[in-house]
């Protein structure tokens, strides 16, 4: 079998085993598909007369010069005005409350224009979708909002975050949609709207065509992180080198070899012990 046609066959492999809740199909099921945005968002906020009036999906947003930028999974608005930012976190460390309050306050600074005023900003909904079941209590949605500690009374300040748990599978809509979610097969699926999306990605050519661009970008994204990888393994192999020889030479105190071969002093140590880092 020549190269290409072997590169196909893998691509498609991968494309049967994707679900909405990796982040890239996710992306793809959104895109230009406001009705299936709408679905989920009604689910996930509990609002079923939510309309959405628009969404992008790899929104980028950096306002601020030499701030963080971040790339939004999809970003939402409602007829009223509400932005819904909608993450896949797949991993626990890219769940961290600290990302969801970044997220949260991108989109401030993203929706209050020079002379506006503060009370004209937006109600916000950081929703992140993880796999796992964050707060591990068997809860559908973990809803965070600020409080006044002294009165109990809501802050009221218009920002919402919910943490969505893709475990969870009660007999409710959000189970059947965090059912969804998980699903390859559309067959599987309770919801028309995605069956219809994951139908269309998988096995019409034109929604596979899309689908194997996608996964092309992941494989080069992938290949510049594993060099990316070899280069920091191959500078950390030349540090613990340097300082190996330091030590054998046994002229330099442990915190001039920390120092000279950028590893930290514990690291140092443990090299003069033999334990290796």
């Amino acid at each position: 079998m020549d190269t290409a046609a072997e590169k196909r066959l893998q691509d498609l492999e991968r494309l049967r085993r994707l679900r909405p809740i990796d982040d890239d199909f996710m992306r793809c099921m959104f895109k230009d598909n406001i009705p299936l945005v709408e679905l989920v968002l009604r689910i996930l906020t509990g609002k079923p007369d939510l309309v959405i009036i628009d969404c992008q999906t790899q929104k980028d947003m950096k306002r601020l010069a030499g701030a963080r930028s971040i790339c939004l999974d999809a970003y939402g608005e409602d007829s009223s005005g509400k932005k819904y930012d909608i993450e896949i976190q797949r991993e626990d460390r890219g769940a961290e409350p600290q990302r969801a309050r970044y997220h949260s306050s991108v989109m401030d600074v993203e929706n209050l224009d020079a002379g506006q005023k503060f009370s004209e900003l937006p109600d916000t909904y950081t929703i992140f979708i993880t796999e796992k079941d964050f707060y591990g209590m068997g809860k559908p949605v973990y809803s965070i909002e600020r409080t006044i500690r002294e009165t109990g009374k809501a802050f009221e300040d218009g920002a919402h975050i919910l943490y969505v748990n893709g475990e969870y599978r009660g007999d409710s809509d959000i189970g059947r949609l965090m059912h969804d979610f998980n699903c390859t097969n559309a067959g599987e699926m309770n919801f028309e709207l995605m069956a219809e999306r994951t139908r269309y990605l998988k096995e019409n050519p034109e929604g596979v065509s899309q689908m194997c661009k996608v996964i092309e970008e992941m494989r080069r994204e992938e290949r510049e992180a594993g060099m990316k990888e070899g280069l920091k393994e191959g500078l950390r192999e030349g540090m613990k080198t340097a300082a190996l020889r330091m030590l054998e030479a046994g002229k330099y105190a442990l915190e001039d070899i920390a120092g000279i071969s950028g590893l930290s002093l514990d690291e140092v140590k443990k090299l003069q012990a033999g334990q290796g880092m």
